[in-house]
Formats: structure tokens, C-alpha cells, sequence
């Protein structure tokens, strides 16, 4: 039995689960595998899940972000309802993978190589264009120093748009 197939066993609540970073490119078979599990949640969901992996032994890292604060950047307010529905027999869980545009503008906060190729995936795979990218980017808050953001940003659309 998988890790969420454990879990849905022991929550006491349904809860929305968001994939997010390379746990949701995998779910959007954009990478092979991933690291580490990342899963964002409104705080009450977050709670209730958290206390469902302290009882389970699973032996991964779960990264849990919430309401929509990936990372350093804080998502616009609509991204919860851009996510894309994943398929499951989950009586207790309702499993999300963010948007693909999403995915790109919260790696573009840390952009490292391995950043850069999830990026180069998700615009490949689904279409994404520089505007879509850009008017995405400028409605997401970055908690770090916004300048680097901003220029993360323009090495990202001259990299991949010219």
C-alpha cells in the first residue's frame, strides 16, 4: 500500500491535497520520480494531515506548504481552482497537482538547474508561452528580495523564449 493510500486511512476529515513542485510533475508524469513529497493545503487540511503521517512509518520527506505559500512565493488567490484533478480511489483525500504555470513560477524563486529543467518540461509538455509565464509570475508575492525574483523571471523568458 502506497504512502496516501496509509494516510487516507487515517484521516479523521476529507481533505484537499495539492501536489505541488516535483511531486506534482511526476503526478503530471513531467519527471520520472521526485525527491522529496511537496503538498500544499489550507492550514486546517495541513493540520489533520500532518497528524495522520506522525502515525504511519513511511520514511519520506513530506514538505507540507499551506494556502498556497509554495517556497518563497505566495500563489495568486486563484490557484487552488487552476489545479489539475488527479484520478484516485482515495475515500478521504482529494489529490490535486498544480497547474503546470504554477509549477514554473514558484521554481523560478530558487531556479537552479534542476529548476531550470522542470521549467523546460512544463513549457514543452503543456504549450506554455512567455505571456502566459510573465502575467503569471507578476501576480505571485516573493518573499525574498523581489529583485532577484524579477530577475530570475527575465532569465527564464530569455532562456526559453529568446
Amino acid at each position: 500500500m502506497g504512502l496516501l493510500e496509509q494516510v487516507d486511512k487515517e484521516l479523521g476529515m476529507k481533505i484537499k491535497l495539492i501536489a505541488v513542485g516535483g511531486t506534482a510533475m511526476t503526478l503530471l508524469d513531467l519527471k520520472p520520480s521526485t525527491i522529496d513529497i511537496d503538498f500544499d493545503l489550507s492550514s486546517e487540511d495541513a493540520e489533520e494531515l500532518e497528524m495522520a503521517l506522525k502515525t504511519i512509518p513511511h520514511g519520506f520527506r513530506v514538505d507540507v506548504f499551506r494556502d498556497g505559500m509554495i517556497f518563497s512565493q505566495q500563489l495568486p488567490v486563484d490557484y487552488a481552482g487552476k489545479c489539475i484533478d488527479v484520478k484516485t480511489s482515495l475515500e478521504n483525500i482529494k489529490l490535486y497537482a498544480l497547474h503546470p504555470l504554477d509549477i514554473v513560477v514558484t521554481k523560478i524563486g530558487r531556479l537552479n538547474e534542476r529548476d531550470l529543467q522542470d521549467i523546460r518540461a512544463c513549457i514543452e509538455k503543456f504549450g506554455l508561452t512567455k505571456g502566459q509565464i510573465e502575467k503569471r509570475a507578476n501576480l505571485v508575492e516573493y518573499t525574498g528580495r523581489e529583485e532577484n525574483y524579477r530577475i530570475n523571471l527575465q532569465h527564464v523568458l530569455g532562456k526559453f523564449f529568446g
